[in-house]
């Protein structure tokens, strides 16, 4: 298994991205609560399997994102994600962190030209910058509970654009990803 999988000697101007996808959906978040010593918290939980799948990549060096909203998580999703993802940057080569995930190893996918995918370790999403960013916006919808998937979507979506480059910056700019793309002229 090959670490990057894409184009090779480019021309085109390297930008770096971490991607993944992450599920919303209508069960309960829960998160730890503050109450007073020896009293159990009580929270409202609801468990209902309705759902959507946000898909995203985020340069931690200068906060710029993008995402894209879908029904389920499979190989023809990724395969429009990635489209999508190439035709925003068209004078780019986008170096794109993923996981091992079976829909970014599908024999079908074809990644467009300006698209590289570097895998990272397998089982180890601690490795990936964009599973902080996630974590930071489920964080903002602990314990709140949503009549209706569109209700989520647009909470999701007002989430989305509150999210400015300085606060991606902070959450996905681990210092040794910083350094290397320092290294490396990025």
């Amino acid at each position: 298994m090959p670490v990057l999988y894409g184009a090779e000697d480019s021309a085109l101007p390297v930008r770096y991205g971490c991607d993944d996808e992450t599920r919303f959906g209508l069960k309960t978040i829960p998160r730890r609560l503050i109450t007073l010593p020896g009293t159990k918290p009580l929270a409202p939980v609801q468990w209902p399997f309705k759902a959507f799948y946000l898909y995203g990549a985020v340069d931690p060096l200068s906060g710029e994102s993008f995402f894209l909203e879908f029904s389920h998580h499979d190989s023809d999703c990724f395969q429009i994600y990635l489209e999508q993802l190439a035709q925003r940057y068209p004078h780019d080569l986008p170096i794109v962190q993923l996981d091992n995930a079976r829909s970014h190893w599908a024999k079908k996918l074809e990644l467009p030209e300006n698209i590289v995918l570097m895998f990272q370790l397998p089982y180890s999403p601690e490795l990936n910058p964009i599973e902080r960013l996630w974590q930071h916006m489920k964080n903002q919808l602990s314990w709140v509970l949503f009549s209706t998937l569109d209700s989520l979507r647009q909470t999701v979506g007002e989430i989305l654009q509150d999210l400015t480059p300085q606060t991606i910056r902070s959450l996905t700019g681990y210092p040794f990803i910083l350094s290397a793309l320092k290294h490396a002229n990025i």
